[in-house]
């Protein structure tokens, strides 16, 4: 039986014109051994205190975890020298994201973000009623200038991704602080740090700094990529008291689940394994980089743990023909035609046979 449209629950205007969120593809064709390089995720895999620590909730699967994460937000609070009452924990920073979206965004009102931001940033603006606003950017980066031109009345949220993803760059701290400086005190900038930990450069600052000496300023982090658990979904923010308190009125109560709690904390206690992880990156990121140059690419520099490789405009050498080609070899990078990045792929940093073998195919597809 046919039901038209006026009979069934419709939703918001707007709701429909959003195109969903597509992670990185799992699989390859043939059934060889397969290298995903799409996810950006960790070659070093999860901590081992943070497994034994999520496995240890297996005994308590009956009980609801600790509603306001009080453990694990003493635990970033101490890693960082922050105080825990102004730190919230979400299921993945994604779901901060679009809290704050929920708690400052709505019809009438626009949410600011650079032409190759995170794309859950339109996403959750367009969730809310508001509209998405992009700045063009600059080589593959933030312009400043740019972003400071698209500010309105009707601003309301500026996204910053801090490292950015997937271009792998990055602005200086005094950047970032002329871009807040020309906000209105009542737009929220959200500095979005999800790859902070691999940046090595002098003139970067993750935004603790700028949170912690104004009132209209946040900063959102991960546990997916330097710890390695994405799987677990945990992510954190560090805001002003009055931005912490609406975030707290608006989450579910029971956002983050038992095992990814402990696990948190196992992970930001053992510096050790995040300095390794940092360590391998900063090895692996030139080398991959310098080695698919020589094979006639062009590579946007990095400071992340994945690379944008630029492909010519040649029949068969394109980037769709890439990544068939990588496929067909078990190799899996990530497509990038949602960002307009249609001739470009992204290559997250793997475990040396990963890379080794990416490079080959590389150099082979580029004879």
């Amino acid at each position: 039986m046919s039901t038209s449209l006026a009979s069934r629950p419709v939703p918001r205007p707007g709701i429909l014109e959003i195109a969903p969120y597509v992670g990185g593809k799992s699989t390859a064709k043939g059934g060889g051994k397969v290298y995903k390089l799409s996810s950006n995720e960790s070659p070093l895999g999860a901590n081992p205190k943070a497994v034994a620590a999520a496995n240890a909730i297996s005994s308590q699967l009956e009980l609801y975890p600790d509603g306001g994460a009080t453990a694990l937000r003493e635990a970033i609070g101490k890693a960082y020298g922050l105080s825990p009452d102004r730190i919230v924990c979400g299921c993945g920073s994604d779901e901060l994201l679009h809290l704050l979206a929920m708690g400052y965004l709505g019809a009438g009102d626009e949410g600011l973000y650079s032409q190759y931001g995170f794309l859950v940033y339109p996403i959750a603006i367009k969730s809310f009623g508001a509209t998405p606003v992009v700045a063009p950017e600059v080589n593959y980066t933030v312009d400043v200038d740019a972003m400071i031109a698209r500010i309105t009345p009707k601003t309301r949220i500026v996204f910053l991704a801090n490292p950015s993803n997937p271009t792998g760059t990055y602005l200086p701290f005094d950047e970032v602080k002329r871009l807040h400086k020309a906000l209105p005190s009542n737009v929220l900038l959200v500095l979005d740090a999800a790859y902070a930990e691999y940046v090595r450069n002098n003139d970067y600052e993750s935004g603790i700094e700028l949170v912690s000496t104004s009132d209209n300023v946040v900063m959102t982090r991960t546990f997916s990529k330097i710890h390695g658990l994405a799987n677990l979904r945990i992510g954190w923010m560090y805001g002003p008291d009055h931005v912490v308190d609406v975030l707290n009125r608006i989450r579910g109560p029971f956002n983050l689940a038992g095992a990814g709690l402990a696990a948190g904390v196992a992970s930001i206690e053992d510096r050790e394994f995040i300095s390794k992880a940092a360590d391998y990156n900063e090895e692996w990121l030139p080398k991959l980089s310098d080695a698919i140059r020589a094979t006639g690419l062009d590579v946007t520099p990095s400071v992340c743990n994945f690379i944008l490789i630029h492909f010519p405009d040649v029949d068969g050498k394109r980037a769709i023909d890439a990544d068939a080609f990588l496929q067909d070899r078990g190799i899996i990078v990530r497509r990038l035609e949602a960002y307009g990045l249609n001739n470009s792929l992204r290559m997250t940093i793997g475990t040396p046979e990963a890379n080794l073998a990416t490079i080959a195919a590389l150099r082979e597809f580029m004879k």
